[in-house]
């Protein structure tokens, strides 16, 4: 794989405070031959041994999904990122995306597995000692033994401090003893090893590595859900059960580390999964718009239809990029060895520095993976609403992400209060940014002449706009609220849309950017067209963003001014988006397929 040097590791958030060379970012056209091959590998799996048992899948035969998760990790496709030593394949997050990209495809089988290789293996993987690491990672790595990871309580899912959940070290300092319940757990009834938060030493939390067959740990009936049915969810309590003091993993009392970095990764990991299901349901939808015939001629070449195909490549693009974009950032970070020290021993530094981006691509995919399918069904008319095809199932299957590993609404709130803790704490020049935007934008004269035309100069101008409009925001809601910002809830999301949709417009307008120079004119028109969709959608989306954040922090004459500056800075002339997005659909309809 071609990718940036690790010399230019940059700053998690950084893309709000400075610009970034299209050469510093990894694209998916950067991926070497070598990972195409695993890819390739991992999707001829998903298609022989999967697919054709989704519906036996969904009706939960007896030790069906487990056997072909073992199957899954017998090949390689569970322990992509466990060390070599651990008899994992040690690969970047790159790679690991590329291969859950495949298994995402199918939903149940997806969640299984990412639940499994992700949050479930690892806090052992990241949070472990040796010897923990030595007794569990090569069965995780190789789908011998199945993880899950339990933290969401009935009372508690994003307050985790309402966590009622505790455990008691013993008499004789051998044991912890853990009491309460879990509920929502992904793999619940087929895991052999659980990773169980809990309270400890207080308010303290800790994190257990906990053995199927414990005495204690008691695996409750399963959940009849609206989708991704052939998954396992169960409630688990515990009563009394006994875990070696060993089990636990990083320091006591610091269990809230684990889990908030953890969180990252899953969020991060799931807009693979959901990456992969998106380019599933647009093959689906692309190949049905060519086989259904209307008033004389497939669907397909109808205006409509092909907007509602470009939309979904558009979203599915956006998706790619910032999820590569932020894989590579974590690769470059990765070589330089850094650790973070907020728990001993230590661990990977770019677990907790990409958090933002991580919510980011969260937020960004399953919203994405939810309008896919929607347009999917719909593209099918009332066949999409028959469990016959596959974009029914898609469509049920999709809705759980935009709760998964905190709701959307969580993941916008925390966004822009990330963003202010590492400026507070000197993590990111945010509050200098913001100071010499608005003396730039105090003076800001109108925008006379002529505006650049051209697809990639074009978004750098607005990407160059949307960082000072947006840090200007910050600004001013920071003025008026102060600390008491983190209370205005609606605030909040509004900046954090601000701040997803730069980091989704330059992604892409650097990808788009980066493909120009390579022979390839073909690949690079399309991508310039998805930059001018995604632009639009862009200026819309923050323009909103601004309407609903000016009018709250100020009134009269300073309002009036405020609102000025919004459209002076997203002030940009018309596109024939209407030409753009036909040429897109009929790029997609030819295809039959996402087209990049």
């Amino acid at each position: 794989m071609t990718q940036p040097s690790a010399s230019s590791y940059r700053l998690g958030g950084a893309f709000l405070v400075e610009e970034t060379d299209c050469q510093d970012v990894l694209t998916p056209e950067d991926f070497s031959s070598e990972d195409r091959a695993m890819a390739q590998a991992a999707r001829d799996f998903v298609d022989k041994e999967i697919v054709p048992r989704q519906e036996e899948l969904d009706q939960k035969k007896p030790g069906q999904m487990a056997g072909l998760a073992h199957k899954a990790g017998e090949l390689g496709f569970l322990g992509v990122q466990v060390p070599e030593e651990y008899d994992g394949l040690g690969g970047s997050q790159a790679l690991g995306c590329l291969i859950e990209e495949q298994i995402g495809r199918v939903g149940s089988f997806g969640v299984t597995c990412m639940a499994h290789s992700g949050i479930g293996t690892m806090p052992i993987t990241y949070f472990g000692s040796p010897e923990t690491k030595a007794k569990y990672l090569p069965k995780l790595a190789t789908g011998e033994f199945l993880a899950a990871y339990c933290f969401s309580e009935a009372d508690s899912g994003s307050d985790a401090l309402a966590m009622r959940s505790r455990a008691a070290l013993s008499e004789d300092g051998k044991h912890y003893v853990l009491n309460g319940s879990k509920m929502w757990i992904s793999n619940a009834g087929l895991a052999d090893v659980f990773v169980i938060m809990t309270k400890m030493e207080g308010e303290k939390f800790g994190a257990f590595v906990v053995e199927r067959g414990y005495p204690g740990l008691i695996i409750e009936k399963e959940e009849h859900k609206m989708g991704i049915q052939g998954s396992s969810t169960c409630r688990i309590t515990l009563e009394d059960c006994k875990v070696p003091k060993e089990n636990l993993l990083g320091e006591p009392g610091k269990g809230h580390l684990i889990a908030f970095n953890i969180l990252n990764m899953g969020r991060y990991k799931l807009g693979a999964g959901t990456l992969g299901a998106s380019k599933e349901i647009i093959r689906h939808s692309a190949t049905y718009a060519t086989e259904r015939i209307q008033f004389g001629k497939p669907i397909g070449q109808f205006g409509l239809i092909q907007q509602k195909l470009a939309q979904m490549v558009r979203r599915a693009f956006v998706t790619e990029c910032i999820l590569y974009r932020t894989a590579g950032m974590m690769d470059n970070l990765a070589e330089l060895g850094e650790l973070s020290q907020s728990i001993a021993p230590g661990f990977p530094l770019y677990v907790e520095e990409y958090a933002l981006e991580c919510s980011t691509i969260k937020v960004t995919a399953s919203e994405n993976v939810n309008l896919i399918a929607d347009e999917g069904v719909q593209i099918h008319g009332g066949y999409g609403y028959s469990e016959e095809f596959p974009v029914c199932r898609a469509y049920r299957d999709a809705r759980v992400n935009r709760i998964f590993e905190g709701t959307n609404e969580i993941n916008r709130l925390f966004i822009p209060a990330m963003l202010l803790r590492r400026a507070e704490r000197g993590k990111l020049p945010l509050l200098a940014a913001i100071g010499r935007v608005q003396k730039e934008l105090v003076g800001m004269s109108p925008m006379g002449g002529s505006a650049p035309t051209e697809a990639i100069p074009r978004a750098e101008t607005a990407v160059a706009n949307i960082r000072r409009l947006t840090l200007f925001l910050a600004g001013v809601s920071y003025q008026r609220f102060g600390n008491g910002l983190l209370e205005e809830q609606e605030v909040l999301a509004g900046l954090a849309d601000a701040i997803m949709e730069l980091y989704k417009l330059e992604s892409t307008m650097l990808r788009a950017k980066k493909t120009t120079a390579r022979p390839d004119a073909k690949r690079a028109s399309l991508q310039q067209d998805l930059l001018v969709l995604q632009l639009e959608d862009t200026l819309s989306t923050v323009q909103s963003a601004a309407h609903t954040i000016l009018p709250h922090v100020s009134t009269g004459d300073e309002l009036r001014s405020y609102l000025g500056l919004v459209r002076r800075l997203l002030k940009t002339e018309p596109t024939d988006v209407v030409a753009v997005g036909r040429r897109v659909g009929q790029t997609v309809y030819d295809a039959q397929s996402y087209p990049l």
